[in-house]
C-alpha cells in the first residue's frame, strides 16, 4: 500500500471540540494506491494552535471522506478535478464537527506531492 500527501495546508479556523477551543485547521487529500486500485480521501483536523510556533495537531477533532474509489491509478487530471472541489467537501467535513474554516488565512503554503 503506498500513500501520498497530494495536497496538505493550514488554515484558521475556528470549532470548539471536547470543550477545547480550536483555531486552525489541517486539510489534506490523500492518495492511496494498493493492487491496482486508487483511492482519494480529503480529511481535517482541527487543533488548538495557541500561539504562532503551535502546529500541533490534534486528532480527536477530525473527520475524512473517500471522494473517489476506484480500479486504476493516480492521474494528475484526475487530482486537479478533486482540488477543485476539496474546499467545499472540507467546509462540510468542518460544518459536521461545528467548526469553520477560514480559507483566506493560510498559515503556511501549501505542500503538495
Amino acid at each position: 500500500m503506498k500513500v501520498i500527501d497530494v495536497y496538505k495546508q493550514y488554515f484558521g479556523a475556528l470549532c470548539t471540540y471536547n470543550g477545547r477551543e480550536r483555531h486552525a485547521v489541517q486539510v489534506t487529500l490523500t492518495a492511496t494506491s494498493d493492487e491496482g486500485t486508487i483511492r482519494y480521501e480529503a480529511a481535517l483536523s482541527f487543533f488548538p494552535h495557541d500561539d504562532d510556533e503551535d502546529f500541533a495537531v490534534s486528532y480527536d477533532a477530525a473527520a475524512s471522506r473517500t471522494l473517489y474509489d476506484a480500479r486504476g491509478r493516480r492521474s494528475k487530471k484526475r487530482e486537479a478535478e478533486l482540488l477543485g472541489g476539496l474546499r467545499p467537501a472540507a467546509d462540510e467535513l468542518a460544518a459536521q464537527l461545528g467548526g469553520v474554516i477560514f480559507w483566506d488565512k493560510p498559515l503556511i503554503e501549501a505542500r503538495c506531492g
